[in-house]
């Protein structure tokens, strides 16, 4: 009978196994499949809507000064309705106090409605038992209270909806300069490019936590945070510092809405700019990179905007009495000194 048994020792012949294709070989071809893409698209504008002077469409459009020069926009923002015509300010001032809508304003009023519409389909059909969008949601909050919990202490945690909300919405208004149509249509602006828009924001924020201050130690207690005329008691010399730094601390409550405000604006459109003179001297490579910095960069100045105003709001809500207390770490868990052993036999 024959046997079916390999005749070569009972060793069977090894199949050859065909290489497998990694990824990264995958991504580097989607990449450059990209960027001839986009090489391509850049080609094709060129052609069909040429780059002209934004001074004097007629003339002619040189390298590079033209091509940058159309792809900069002025930091004050294109009036796109305006509701009193016969005063209004030179279109050259950063801050303007006229009644008008202007492009920033409607590509805002666009994000709030679409954060609102999402906020409305997630929260309709809310269940104990928790879908998939619904469980992703709850953990993209407590992942956002988590952080905030552990940058501002248990005392944040009541202000956590307001540190989230200002962080979604900030995000979304700077992200939203890079989507193509917004800063390449003149009706549509990213919104904190534009310094009105950001001081807006900076005053609410600064606002709220004057607010809570007032509320929590009222009228008298904080402001005896600046004004320590108790100090006095212990001698016209402590009183005299504690007063003075007391009226430093007064300054620095000011001074927070312009930094806010200013570090908004100056990182978000100072980014545009950048954006724009590299798209208008390169092709496709350095202006993808770019956008990538500047999603980081922009997801940064959410972050700190947001984080910034729980901190003021905790230290605001802080008396300087409860400041000196030790931490709550050391409360729940003291640590227990062990007694000589001396005193121990004694």
């Amino acid at each position: 009978m024959p046997s079916d048994e390999p005749s070569d020792g009972g060793v069977q012949p090894q199949t050859q196994v065909q290489p497998r294709r990694g990824r990264w070989s995958i991504g580097l071809r989607g990449v450059l499949i990209v960027v001839a893409a986009v090489v391509l698209l850049d080609v094709l504008a060129y052609v069909v809507v040429p780059p002209f002077d934004p001074g004097d469409s007629t003339a002619s459009c040189g390298w590079p000064v033209c091509f940058i020069n159309g792809n900069l926009e002025l930091p004050p923002p294109h009036v796109v309705v305006d509701l009193d015509p016969a005063t209004a300010p030179p279109a050259s001032d950063m801050i303007q106090f006229h009644p008008s809508i202007t492009s920033t304003l409607v590509t805002m009023w666009i994000v709030t409605l679409v954060l609102l519409g999402i906020a409305f389909l997630v929260t309709r059909r809310m269940t104990l038992v928790p879908g998939r969008l619904q469980n992703a949601i709850e953990y993209v909050y407590e992942m956002i209270e988590n952080f905030g919990v552990g940058i501002a202490g248990p005392e944040a945690k009541p202000y956590i909806p307001l540190f989230a909300g200002f962080f979604l919405f900030i995000i979304v208004c700077n992200w939203s300069g890079l989507v193509p149509p917004i800063g390449k249509v003149e009706d549509l602006r990213g919104p904190t490019s534009d310094l009105n828009v950001t001081i807006g924001l900076a005053l609410v924020s600064f606002l709220f936590f004057e607010y809570q201050g007032f509320r929590k130690l009222g009228v008298r207690g904080y402001l005896g945070k600046f004004l320590p005329l108790g100090e006095f008691r212990h001698g016209i010399g402590s009183g005299l510092i504690a007063l003075f730094v007391g009226l430093i601390e007064l300054l620095l409550e000011f001074v927070k809405p312009v930094t806010l405000s200013m570090r908004l604006f100056g990182n978000i459109y100072g980014g545009e700019v950048a954006l724009g003179v590299v798209t208008a001297l390169a092709i496709a490579a350095v202006p993808a990179v770019m956008y990538l910095l500047e999603f980081i960069l922009n997801f940064a100045q959410a972050l700190i905007f947001s984080s910034l105003t729980l901190m003021f709001t905790v230290i605001a809500i802080e008396s300087h009495e409860s400041g000196e207390h030790k931490p709550a770490e050391f409360a729940e868990n003291p640590v227990v000194t062990p007694e000589p052993e001396h005193a121990q036999a004694a």
